[in-house]
């Protein structure tokens, strides 16, 4: 190929090329941990409000009926039961309900459980959700207490 004096050959250079490559890979490493935080974090809030929910479902049941609480789906509204067969919202979490209120739930250790009648109610991860190392499993009590196990704590699992 031969080339005239006064033109100019357009493209990259392969060091050009490389920078490109070099700053991407740098903004992936910094986006993909944050993105995944925050769909841990989602999930997190799934959890928290089908919990709430629950809660709210529970004190409603006592209202009415007035000689306990239930672990029972469908005398609370659900089609369906609680424990492993039963993933809630996009398929994170399981729901347990224990009546009257344990020192564990499903595994879950709760501190000072509330005298009966009572109970708790504990969602518990899986699939990808089960890799969430700062906020495992959720838990609430008919007292209003908020619990999580994780290495972040109770207070951060269930404000963020």
């Amino acid at each position: 190929m031969q080339m005239r004096a006064g033109t100019r050959v357009s493209g990259f250079t392969l060091i050009e090329l490389m920078v490109v490559v070099v700053i991407v890979t740098i903004l992936l490493s910094i986006a993909v941990p944050s993105y995944l935080a925050q769909v841990r974090q989602s999930h997190r809030v799934d959890a928290k409000t089908a919990l709430l929910d629950l809660a709210g479902r529970e004190e409603t049941y006592f209202s009415t009926n007035g000689s306990g609480y239930t672990a029972t789906g469908t005398s609370l509204g659900y089609n369906a039961g609680f424990g492993n067969t039963q993933p809630i919202g996009s398929g994170y979490y399981y729901l347990w309900v224990c009546v009257p209120a344990a020192a564990a739930c499903n595994g879950v250790a709760i501190p000072n459980p509330p005298a009966a009648p009572s109970y708790q109610i504990v969602a518990t991860p899986l699939g990808a959700q089960l890799n969430d190392t700062q906020c495992g499993s959720f838990a609430v009590d008919s007292t209003g207490q908020q619990f999580a196990t994780g290495t972040s704590g109770s207070a951060f699992c269930w404000s963020n």
